[in-house]
C-alpha cells in the first residue's frame, strides 16, 4: 500500500504494544482512556519535533544558558467531539499552556455530510498551529470538515493526530489537504459497511467514557 507524504505511520514498539491493549474488546473505560493519554503522547512527541522554536536565556545554578523555547501560546488543541476529547490530555501533560478548541460534527441527514454544530477555536487563526485530535480516521469526513474550517478561517499551519486510521479515510483526506500533516499508530486493513474500522478498536467514543 502506497503511503502519501503527509501522512506518517509511528513505528515504535510502546505504541504497538499499548494499541494492542486498546484494541482488546475486554480493555474497560479507565484502562482505555489512560492508553489512550499515553498512546497520544508517543504519537505527539513524533509529531511536535518540528515546531518553531524561539531562542531563550536562562539562569542556570552555575551560569546564564542560551536556551530553545516552543512558542507554546500559539498552539490550539483541537479535538473532535466527543472521541477527541480522550486525546487532550496527552497533550496537555506535554504542552500545558496550549490553547483548546472545540468542534462538534454531525452527518447531514440529507446530504450525508459533516456539518458542526460547534466550532469553537481561538482569533487570529492564521498566527497559530493547530493540532486536530480525533481516535479514528475512518472516512476522512469529519476531520476533513474540520480542516477545511479551519482554512477557511485563514489557518496555514496545522497538522492531525490519530490513534488508527483506515486506508479510505487516508487517500481522502490526502487527496483534499495534501499540505497537512496526519499522524497515526496503525493504518489497518479496510472499513466495513457500517464504515467502522477493521480490525479498529470498536467506537472510541463509547469506550472512552463507558456508553457502549
Amino acid at each position: 500500500m502506497n503511503i502519501p507524504d503527509n501522512f506518517q505511520v509511528i513505528d515504535h514498539a510502546l505504541i504497538h504494544h499499548k494499541l494492542g491493549i486498546i484494541r482488546n474488546k475486554n480493555t474497560g473505560s479507565k484502562e482505555f482512556r489512560e492508553l489512550v493519554t499515553e498512546a497520544t503522547m508517543l504519537l505527539a512527541y513524533e509529531a511536535t519535533k518540528d515546531l518553531s522554536l524561539n531562542d531563550a536565556e536562562v539562569q542556570t545554578p552555575i551560569t546564564t544558558a542560551q536556551v530553545k523555547t516552543v512558542a507554546v501560546a500559539d498552539i490550539v488543541l483541537v479535538p473532535i467531539l466527543r472521541a477527541g476529547l480522550g486525546m487532550v490530555e496527552g497533550l496537555l501533560k506535554l504542552i500545558p499552556n496550549a490553547q483548546v478548541g472545540y468542534v462538534g460534527m454531525e452527518r447531514d441527514h440529507e446530504t450525508h455530510q459533516p456539518v458542526d454544530y460547534y466550532f469553537k477555536i481561538p482569533n487570529q487563526a492564521h498566527k497559530r498551529t493547530f493540532i486536530v485530535l480525533d481516535p479514528m480516521l475512518a472516512t476522512g469526513g469529519t476531520i476533513i470538515a474540520t480542516v477545511d474550517r479551519l482554512k477557511d478561517l485563514g489557518a496555514d499551519s496545522i497538522m492531525c493526530m490519530c490513534i488508527i486510521c483506515a486506508p479510505e479515510g487516508m487517500e481522502s483526506f490526502c487527496i483534499r489537504h495534501q499540505d497537512v500533516k496526519v499522524y497515526t499508530g496503525a493504518l489497518d486493513d479496510h472499513l466495513n459497511s457500517s464504515k467502522y474500522i477493521v480490525p479498529g478498536l470498536g467506537d472510541a467514543g463509547d469506550r472512552l467514557f463507558g456508553t457502549d
